[in-house]
Order: structure tokens, then sequence, then C-alpha cells
């Protein structure tokens, strides 16, 4: 059996019906986009930029020099998103648009209505299933209503006061950073919902393994890449992870290394399998009724992880430097 594009049509994949963004948001994209909204300044910020440029301006920014994907444009591509779309049971008609643009990214963008932008770089980098997966990723951001803070940033990064005179006056380091981090966080929500788009693990992994090192499976492994991954998380002491977080602080995305650790992570703790089975919290009710103190232990949690790691660090650090001052001191 083909498509209509004449191409073999693609395995059955679980409808996740009715599936809510909660049951894979990432408990510190959560937390993150809390923190964001208390920083002073940012609903000003939102607000100023929404009302002066709206959505019909975001759109003329992007969409002016990209090929809107339908059934005689990019017939794949378009045959593709409407199986994922399918698969998240996502029945609004979300715009997906390719830019001819060589570096491999993609991105959701706009305002009330939310749309997706491919880079060309990225169609030749990735086979279908990890196209799949990058639409899934995408199609997870307008799903969880990250769209609008995701183009709120590129403006702020992209535009500058030059363009935003409006702006002038508010202090937007601060809310360029809080922005840079919930940006990064919102990245591992969405690498869940690639998953569940294309439920083909491996796939999802090979993704970022490729934009890490490109598109040659002949020359990568990615067994291998995992094991790398593994490797930079547990590297180092209390100094690496401050060069660490010194590293990704300015960057939109969190390294490929620890996207792939983090998923990688998610499956083994069977979040997916069940998932699957179709444990899962629905739109709706189900979702609207879930306790907000839910989301605060989940993110507490998350991050109470991460600093007992950090104060361990510094704690046997601490304990070798007076190792180290006791014995030099034995031997005089």
């Amino acid at each position: 059996m083909s498509d209509p594009t004449g191409l073999p049509a693609a395995r059955p994949r679980k409808v996740l019906t009715q599936i809510a963004p909660v049951a894979w948001e990432h408990p510190a994209d959560r937390a993150a986009l809390q923190t964001l909204r208390s920083v002073p300044g940012f609903d000003e910020v939102v607000k100023k930029i929404y009302g002066l440029i709206g959505e019909r301006g975001v759109r003329l920014i992007f969409q002016a020099d990209a090929v809107r994907v339908g059934p005689r444009q990019f017939p794949r591509l378009h045959s593709l998103f409407t199986e994922v779309r399918t698969t998240l049971d996502w029945p609004p008609e979300t715009q997906l648009y390719v830019s001819q643009t060589p570096f491999a990214n993609a991105g959701a963008f706009g305002m009330d209505e939310p749309f997706i932008i491919v880079n060309s770089g990225a169609l030749k980098l990735l086979d279908e299933d990890e196209t799949r997966a990058l639409l899934g990723h995408e199609l997870g951001h307008v799903m969880s209503g990250h769209a609008l803070y995701r183009t709120i940033l590129w403006l702020l990064l992209n535009a500058g006061l030059s363009a935003l005179p409006f702006l002038a006056g508010i202090a937007l380091l601060p809310i360029e950073l809080a922005l840079l981090e919930w940006y990064r966080k919102s990245e591992m929500s969405s690498d869940r919902a690639g998953l569940l788009a294309t439920q083909d693990p491996p796939a999802s992994l090979r993704m970022h393994l490729k934009f890490a090192g490109g598109g040659d499976m002949k020359q990568m492994d990615l067994d291998s890449f995992l094991v790398q991954a593994k490797e930079y998380e547990e590297s180092g002491g209390a100094l690496d992870r401050i060069f660490k977080i010194l590293g990704v602080m300015l960057r939109t995305h969190p390294f490929n290394t620890v996207r792939a650790a983090e998923l990688q992570r998610w499956i083994e703790a069977g979040h997916y399998d069940r998932i699957l089975r179709g444990e899962y919290t629905h739109r709706g009710p189900e979702a609207e009724q879930r306790p907000l103190d839910k989301d605060i232990d989940e993110a507490r949690d998350h991050y109470m992880k991460e600093a007992k790691a950090a104060v361990k660090d510094v704690v046997d650090g601490a304990k070798r430097a007076a190792q180290a001052f006791s014995d030099a001191f034995k031997k005089k």
C-alpha cells in the first residue's frame, strides 16, 4: 500500500487520544516557566511585544521567505506532519513552512495561532522516522503553549532595542537569561513529544546524534554516542559543573549529548511505555484538575537531585583538599 505521494505507507502508530501535554512535560520546564513569569518586567515585555507587533506582524516576519507545506508543496512532508498530528490527536490545522536555511533546525512560533518552520538543512539531514520525531517535537511546543514565549525570546535576541524601541528602560538581561533557561528546559519536554509522535526510540535518539555530528550514519554509532553522553554527565566535580553551566547559559538549546541522555532516562524509567499503554493525563477536566502542588513537588525533586549532586561535588572536593593539606603537613 502507498500514500498519495506514491511512497510506502507508514507503519501504524498508536493514536494517543486526547493526550494532555502535561503527560510529557519535564518538571524542570514547568518550574522554569513559573520562575520566568515572576521575573520583574517580564509581563510588561510580553504585553508590549504582543500589543505592538501582534499575530500578523509575527507571521509576516517569519513567513515572508518560506514555503507553506501542503498537498502540492513538499507533499511527503505534509503527509508526515498529518501522521504526527493524528498520532498526538491534535485536530487544529497547524501551518507548516520550509525555510531555505542550511543550518539544521526547526521552530514553533506565533501567538494566537502558532505555526512551525523547518529549515531545509534539517530535511537533508534526517530520515523519515527522524523527521517525524522533529515534527512531533515542534508540535509538542505548540500543544504545550510554548510558541508565544519562544517568539518573544527570538525577537529579543535577533531584533534588539533598535527594532524594539518601546522596550527601552526595561532591564532585559534578566528576562533574556530566564527565557533562555526556560527555553532549554522546554526542549527536553518536546523531545519526549517527538518520541511519542514517531514511537521509535532509536530514531528519536539518532536525531540528536545527527544534530551533533552530521548525517552519515555509516560513520557514527548510536550506542557509542549514548556512552559519550553518559560520560559527559558523570565527568568532573564542582569546577566542571560550573563550566557546564557557563557553557550553556547563553544557548537556546541544551547540548545534544545531554538531550539524548535525558530522553534515554525517561524511556528507561518506563514513562514512554506507560503512555503507549494509555496511562496518561487526558486533555480537558483531567488535566485542568491536576493539582499545582504536584507540579511543584516534581520540579522541586528534580532540582533537589541536581543540587545534591553539586553539593556532593563541593564536599568531596573540600575533603580531598583537606586530605592533601594534611598529607603535605605530615611530610614536613
